[in-house]
């Protein structure tokens, strides 16, 4: 049965989550599709640079993201508390550039009708389902315009699963920036097109040759000291997260799911040998909750459970 959104996203327990959306028909989102013959390659573009629009408008901040032939995964950070701080003109200006048609409607409100409509869109920035909805809609749209169709392009909805903690997050991370690695399509992190990590190294790669202060792109959530004053940054380093997806990804090209190099420090607080495993015969699919096995019976006190799915995995990689 599948668990409502309400329950899915919990913001007491934690504001990081990973979404994934799948195409439901035979038709490919992007790549070379081998029953129609027909090249989709360029609809990766079109999800990337749409990430890039929602991350300057919600108060989500993009963290992952992996565009493939048939589906999409994002890795989220949900900042409720900054839609709050925001002006009531900076949120008409947000919401109405996302939505064009809103801003005519909107002026011909009464002053009472148009506090209340703010009230609303304030919530659906800062709110998931309307950022994914966002994304799928507009990508959908056009895929169907495209093809002189009509119908469903995506599945029914999104799949997320909330991420607990710092190992959550680094593991679904991981497991996103390496979804081209793990599939045979680059062989590297910076052959992994159309992936945050592809973009995070390009990016740096610039900076660095314009002697430019190595910060994170605008489009991205910011790895610890590649924020400003103002920006949250990840509790993770950029350098110790490339050495964990070199590490994991030289055991994924090699078919083993473990290597006899030591593991990364990122990983000292579990077991290397799980961890590898679970990231390469993709485990992640059978937790709806993703962190420690404590936290996870933080969460299912709290919600009157007896307990969260996805601790069986959480023991598993526990030392």
């Amino acid at each position: 049965m599948a668990i409502r959104r309400s329950e899915q996203v919990d913001l007491a327990s934690t504001r990081y989550y990973h979404c994934m959306s799948r195409c439901v028909r035979r038709a490919f989102l992007c790549g070379e599709d081998p029953v129609s013959g027909g090249s989709f390659s360029h609809r990766k573009k079109w999800v990337q640079h749409r990430l890039h629009t929602l991350s300057r408008h919600f108060a989500i901040d993009v963290c992952a993201y992996a565009v493939m032939s048939n589906h999409l995964h994002v890795v989220v950070r949900i900042d409720a508390d900054r839609a709050e701080r925001w002006s009531d003109e900076e949120v008409v200006r947000r919401y109405t550039s996302l939505y064009r048609m809103a801003k005519t409607s909107f002026e011909d409100l009464t002053e009472r009708e148009k506090k209340v409509r703010r009230r609303t869109w304030r919530a659906r920035l800062a709110d998931l389902s309307w950022f994914m909805r966002a994304l799928n809609e507009n990508i959908a749209r056009r895929a169907n315009h495209e093809e002189g169709i009509r119908g469903r392009f995506w599945e029914g909805r999104f799949r997320s699963q909330p991420l607990l903690d710092e190992h959550g997050l680094l593991m679904c991370m991981a497991y996103v920036d390496l979804n081209p690695v793990r599939a045979g399509i680059a062989d590297s992190l910076e052959e992994s097109s159309f992936t945050s990590i592809e973009e995070r190294l390009t990016d740096l790669a610039k900076k660095r040759a314009q002697r430019r202060r190595q910060t994170a792109p605008d489009t991205l959530a910011a790895f610890e000291g590649q924020g400003s004053d103002e920006d949250e940054e990840l509790p993770l380093d950029l350098a110790g997260y490339v050495e964990l997806l070199e590490w994991a990804g030289s055991a994924i090209r090699e078919g083993k799911g473990r290597l006899r190099e030591p593991p990364p420090r990122l990983l000292d607080a579990v077991d290397a040998d799980a961890w590898l495993e679970a990231l390469h015969l993709q485990k992640l699919a059978t937790a709806a909750w993703i962190g420690s096995a404590r936290e996870l019976d933080r969460v299912a006190k709290r919600r009157g459970q007896r307990w969260c799915r996805g601790v069986r995995l959480a023991r598993t990689l526990a030392k």
